[in-house]
């Protein structure tokens, strides 16, 4: 794609921008971003809350889709479907969100040309300061064919 993904993901997901979620690197079906800490966000255990923790994965999710697949969105919407997440650690202070398209293009593009709903799976990996893995996510998408 030739617009910024993370710029695009900002404008139409507003939610994502009242976080300051910050995206570092988008690009070939791979999406890292970040969120500051921010003592508004945090919970009962001084860690960003739950809320915050899936918004940022949901997002960096979204981001690597339309990195790999953004040229489809002339026939077709990316929608989550289902996510999973698995709390590991308490993060604490800012975290970062690394998501990587799990399907193969080819075969989720190929499925869309035979006018059937692609359905692939992203998977996410949030980690604090230190590098340490606290949260992980699985975010199943499809692409939605636009109605004629």
């Amino acid at each position: 794609m030739s617009v910024d993904v993370g710029d695009l993901l900002l404008d139409t997901v507003p939610f994502a921008r009242t976080l300051g979620i910050v995206f570092e690197s988008v690009a070939d079906g791979r999406a890292v971003c970040r969120v500051p800490d921010r003592p508004e966000f945090r919970n009962h255990v001084s860690g960003p809350h739950a809320g915050v923790l899936f918004t940022l994965a949901e997002s960096a999710s979204g981001a690597a889709v339309l990195s790999a697949l953004g040229d489809q969105l002339e026939r077709a919407v990316p929608l989550p479907t289902t996510a999973t997440i698995e709390y590991r650690k308490v993060a604490v202070g800012e975290v970062r969100a690394e998501a990587r398209v799990l399907g193969v293009r080819e075969e989720i593009v190929a499925a869309l040309d035979a006018g059937e709903r692609p359905v692939f799976d992203v998977g996410v990996e949030i980690t604090n300061g230190e590098g340490v893995v606290v949260s992980a996510l699985t975010v199943t998408w499809t692409l939605r064919p636009h109605r004629p």
